[in-house]
């Protein structure tokens, strides 16, 4: 896709590699608003649209989001954007740009507690994993002491 060539909606789902009611399940959620519309209607998608999409995707595969979990990267991720338009805007003052960090930050702690829940839920995977490894080898060694028995 060229730069500015907007897409329909046909040709935006096959670009970003999901159906077309999964755009349309998107734009309706929240997750996703189409750049443009016809005036008969018709979605129009942007390279910019396409890669929320991804994101939307990369959520979906590598962490196991749910969409309404995705909704609320995204929309983290859409206010973090926010924020550094405004604290760049020429018209914002000291005080402005010191209220918007503040808000950067604390949208950073709740990232940060997330991370720390996961670790947390893999720590105890993992001592799952060990216990039922030993059971395995305390089951494999039983048997064996038996055949030798036997």
């Amino acid at each position: 896709m060229t730069a500015g060539k907007l897409l329909g909606i046909g040709a935006a789902a096959a670009a970003a590699g999901v159906s077309e009611r999964a755009l349309r399940y998107y734009q309706q959620l929240g997750l996703l608003t189409p750049c443009a519309c016809t005036p008969g209607g018709l979605r129009r998608y942007s390279e910019e649209d396409l890669a929320r999409v991804a994101r939307i995707r990369q959520l979906q595969a590598l962490l196991g989001l749910n969409l309404d979990e995705i909704a609320v990267v995204l929309r983290g991720e859409d206010r973090m954007a926010q924020i550094r338009q405004a604290y760049q805007h020429e018209d914002a003052s000291d005080a402005d740009r010191r209220e918007l960090a503040s808000e950067s930050l604390q949208l950073r702690e709740t990232v940060e507690s997330k991370r720390l829940a996961i670790e947390g839920f893999l720590a105890d995977l993992d001592g799952r994993i060990a216990r039922t490894e030993d059971l395995l080898r305390q089951m494999a060694g039983r048997a064996a002491a038996a055949a030798d028995a036997g």
